[in-house]
């Protein structure tokens, strides 16, 4: 594959510089964090206001410049973190998924899923195998792109786009799943944070977007494999080199693996089974409060839905330990704990990242600017005649185009979603729904994106097979997924909400509705 410099290029080289240019998200939020406490100076001194449109409040700024705000920034620090939504719910899930993950279960799983698969279906399995692998985040990276190059070749075909397909699945595919993973606590944390704004009793589910993306899970899958089909490997062509390419120990799991995942197998089902005892009868035990429109206990608001956390971390877990018994990984509880200790040692720049976007967080609330703003962008998008699904569009552009300068998905939300979600709340719109607008957006652009953390990796995958390719190549191979995965996923957003169905578990698309 040849790197052509043509304006796409040249366009996306700018993006890269201007992208390399910003510190560090750690960085930017402390740096945000001091524009927040000069600016509630600033309004304060001017007076700026607003009045609330539904108790006719007036809405003054707090000024952190002060004696009780120097207090609040001194007092509340360690709190602002520790009481951080996001912060508890992820480091639970990695506790459990990092289980799985080192005790090899997801490895196995992802490479089962591919190897097993027909030929025909091989371009669907790979898409589909990258968006499920999003679980466990990196995973998909590191395992099952270089994993499809090579089984691309060995079936005669390129490899790059097998690479591709899987990368446009494991990244453009990032927010959509058939389970929740880690970004699911961690999104819904953070948009729960923003909604406090207005509503300071507002829970946010960590399922809140689950119905939604598990229907987008299949389309992503086919739009993905028609790109590749029908554009990527008929630009690519015929694959040709003199170098001999490894292809081996792809077409047979060990008998260790196979004696895990049925282990594993058993296990999951097992605690499937249990859940769903506490779950289906009227009188379970993890059923909710009364629903006064059906007058049974409920499901969406009850101690299973609240505590979807504690059961990815228990399942995963589960099934990680049992797959390690069958293969021998796992030999005795250290071996458990060893894996759990490992996920959170990769966490490290999270926690570091989470400390400074709390204070940023919480010092937007205290100055009160958010929902001054808040109200003053509700009031002109309102006049501005804009409807719905206009609003939603412009929504998603704005998150995609950001997404190319600052890869974090969490880092982005951090800084949009106290500026946005209170907004669209003022307007009639549920969080839920705003936070749904955001991760399409957010994961279409991911794969042209040189800001995305693998970028780098996925450039290295590239170089074994075409030694040319840097990323004006790579980034012009990913471009038609992004172009199909924005068309595709926008229309299926607009016709979703013209249907009106809720996207989660108890998240409806307007407030009213809750």
């Amino acid at each position: 594959m040849k790197e052509k410099r043509n304006l796409t290029d040249r366009f996306l080289n700018i993006i890269e510089k201007a992208g390399n240019t910003l510190p560090h998200p750690a960085t930017l939020f402390f740096l945000l964090s001091l524009f927040v406490v000069v600016l509630s100076w600033i309004v304060s001194a001017i007076g700026f206001s607003a009045t609330h449109p539904a108790t006719g409040e007036e809405i003054k700024p707090f000024n952190l410049i002060s004696k009780e705000g120097l207090a609040l920034i001194l007092t509340k620090m360690v709190t602002n973190f520790t009481s951080f939504a996001p912060l508890g719910t992820v480091l639970v899930s990695m506790l459990g998924i990092g289980i799985a993950e080192s005790s090899g279960l997801i490895g196995t799983s992802l490479r089962l899923l591919v190897i097993s698969s027909p030929k025909k279906l091989l371009t669907f399995v790979i898409v589909f195998t990258g968006i499920l692998s999003n679980t466990a985040s990196e995973v998909g990276y590191v395992l099952l792109v270089p994993l499809a190059g090579i089984v691309f070749l060995s079936v005669g075909r390129h490899p790059l786009a097998g690479i591709a397909a899987a990368f446009a699945g494991v990244s453009g595919g990032y927010s959509a799943n058939l389970f929740l993973g880690t970004i699911d606590p961690l999104l819904s944390g953070l948009t729960q944070e923003a909604a406090h704004i207005i509503d300071k009793d507002y829970i946010v589910n960590p399922a809140a977007n689950y119905f939604f993306l598990a229907a987008s899970t299949p389309l992503i899958a086919l739009l993905g494999t028609f790109v590749t089909e029908k554009v990527i490997i008929p630009r690519l062509g015929e694959y040709k080199s003199d170098e001999k390419i490894e292809t081996e120990n792809i077409t047979e799991l060990p008998k260790s693996e196979k004696k895990g995942l049925i282990y594993a197998a058993i296990s999951g089902l097992i605690f499937a089974l249990i859940v769903l005892l506490m779950i289906i009868p009227e009188n379970g035990i993890l059923r909710g409060p009364i629903d006064p429109t059906t007058g049974k206990p409920s499901i969406f608001n009850s101690p299973f839905m609240n505590g979807i956390v504690a059961f990815i971390f228990l399942g995963a877990a589960i099934m990680g330990i049992f797959y390690g018994i069958g293969t021998g990984s796992i030999k005795n509880d250290n071996d458990v704990v060893k894996g759990m200790g490992k996920s959170i040692e990769s966490m490290g720049i999270y926690i570091v990242l989470t400390f400074f976007a709390a204070q940023f967080v919480a010092y937007f609330n205290w100055t009160q600017i958010g929902k001054i703003f808040a109200i003053e962008g509700a009031t002109l998008l309102s006049s501005s005649g804009l409807g719905t699904i206009p609003l939603m569009i412009f929504f998603i552009i704005i998150a995609s185009f950001i997404n190319l300068i600052m890869g974090s998905a969490s880092a982005k939300w951090a800084l949009m979603a106290p500026i946005f979600v209170p907004m669209f709340m003022l307007l009639g719109y549920t969080p839920e729904f705003i936070q749904l607008a955001y991760r399409i957006g957010d994961s279409v652009t991911n794969i042209i994106s040189p800001m995305m953390s693998y970028f780098a990796l996925i450039i290295a995958f590239v170089h074994k097979y075409d030694k040319k390719a840097g990323i004006g190549s790579i980034i012009s191979l990913m471009l038609p997924y992004t172009i199909v995965f924005f068309i595709g996923w926008v229309l299926f957003f607009i016709i979703w909400y013209l249907l009106g169905i809720p996207v989660g578990p108890d998240a409806p698309i307007y407030l009213n509705q809750k």
